[in-house]
């Protein structure tokens, strides 16, 4: 039987380190800003002016921490030694790519922090989060131990959440989190249809991979989480990613689809098999019809797709339909700017479009979708969880304050090695700890 439940969204706060690396081959937005200078204050700012938004509109909105950067125990466990100042200086000097890695912001993207499977769809009717190992790059592979004591302080009621751990971090169980999932349904209390993305079968060296840029997803990463969270085969579907899309940059699904309720938003060339895939999500969809939304070539180039992040939107229920929460590169895209007035006086389910300025973050290659972990709560669940780090008026307040107080407006590559950066980091997480109420979950506080 259905319960009442919301979809909760947590998204990242943009770090203090926030800057232009470049880390992520395959991704062509982060490439392609590599050594600018970035603006981490304004970055933070415009994370929590949308969070703000959605929460002012009704939605449950939910605030996940950064981490600390520049991580000094990964250095560490690398050999280096001497004071904090010591080892940062030498890495600057000797190695300036390990320090950009250890020092990158990426956590702000949290639709790679977990795959979460709300309590509808599980075997034991709880909460499932699993920490994304992130194993394609290094500088993310380093986050899903922070991840899980923040979601385990976050969500810490055994009864109606369970925490597993990360996968094994080796390329053949390749895991990138809800930026490969989606959940489709009726009503979000409803069970429903758990859609697992992946680019390439890793014990499968004969089928069909991507040739240009790296598949992050494996199969086989898919089907582990969907075991751990006791999903029922008849409401999981696998998906394999389009080649192709891959080797234009649409590094993660949600660079290419999106989904919300009964609706999938996509394009033409988003998965390998699409009749397939729609069938499957029909057959197990129960309670109500799939709403597929398919957007072509001719419509929207695959090229335009990825440069505006189309599909990195949000979509959100409103009483007259669908809201399409878009960053303000579609609307600077003509091409797609077009199909988006189109699209609303379709007549389909998707009703509206709002834009959303990220830009900070687009420039690093990631959009809405990418700043936000999706979690579907019943009325218990909402109640059972810690409510510290839902957004308020007076919780916004108080982060505009901390932020002004503690992030620079200019990081360059070179500011990374400046010991008084990790001190300022340390100090401002320390805070932030404190004011949402989490504990000690940063290895500087255990």
């Amino acid at each position: 039987m259905a319960t009442r439940a919301v979809e909760a969204n947590f998204d990242g706060l943009v770090g203090p380190t926030h800057n232009y690396a470049g880390l992520s081959w395959g991704n062509v937005a982060s490439k392609s800003n590599v050594h600018a200078v970035s603006n981490p204050k304004e970055a933070a700012l415009q994370g929590l002016a949308k969070m703000k938004q959605l929460a002012d509109r009704g939605y449950v909105q939910g605030v996940l921490p950064p981490h600390e950067r520049p991580h000094l125990p990964t250095l560490r466990s690398l050999g280096f030694r001497g004071t904090d100042e010591e080892v940062l200086r030498k890495v600057a000097k000797e190695h300036p790519s390990l320090l950009a890695a250890v020092s990158s912001a990426s956590t702000m993207w949290t639709a790679n922090a977990a795959t979460v499977s709300p309590s509808a769809d599980t075997a034991d009717h709880r909460v499932h989060f699993t920490p994304a190992n992130l194993s394609a790059k290094f500088h993310r592979s380093i986050e899903h131990a922070v991840t899980g004591r923040a979601l385990r302080a976050m969500f810490a009621d055994d009864a109606f959440f369970a925490h597993h751990p990360a996968l094994p971090s080796v390329s053949q169980f390749g895991d990138e989190g809800a930026a490969n999932h989606t959940r489709l349904c009726n009503g979000y209390g409803d069970p429903g249809v758990e859609l697992f993305v992946y680019g390439q079968v890793a014990f499968n060296e004969r089928a069909p991979a991507p040739k240009l840029y790296p598949a992050r997803q494996t199969l086989e990463a898919s089907q582990a989480v969907a075991r751990l969270h006791g999903l029922d085969d008849r409401n999981v579907v696998f998906a394999q990613q389009n080649p192709e899309a891959i080797d234009a940059g649409v590094f993660h699904n949600d660079v290419i689809a999106v989904g919300n309720g009964n609706t999938l938003f996509y394009h033409e060339l988003a998965f390998l098999d699409e009749d397939r895939v729609l069938s499957d999500i029909r057959s197990r969809l129960s309670g109500a019809e799939l709403e597929a939304v398919r957007v072509s070539r001719q419509q929207v180039p695959l090229d335009d797709a990825v440069a505006s992040y189309l599909f990195n939107s949000q979509l959100l229920n409103t009483p007259d339909g669908m809201m399409l929460a878009v960053p303000g590169e579609c609307r600077e895209n003509r091409t797609v700017s077009r199909y988006l007035d189109e699209l609303v006086g379709s007549g389909g389910p998707i009703t509206s479009v709002e834009v959303f300025d990220v830009k900070q973050s687009m420039r690093n290659g990631g959009g809405p979708a990418c700043l936000r972990l999706r979690v579907v709560l019943n009325e218990e669940e909402l109640g059972a969880m810690h409510r510290g780090v839902l957004m308020t008026d007076a919780l916004y307040q108080r982060l505009i304050t901390w932020v002004e107080a503690h992030y620079r407006d200019r990081l360059s590559q070179e500011d990374l090695g400046d010991p008084m950066l990790l001190e300022e980091v340390r100090k401002a997480l320390d805070e932030l700890s404190g004011i949402l109420g989490l504990g000690s979950i940063y290895d500087f506080q255990l």
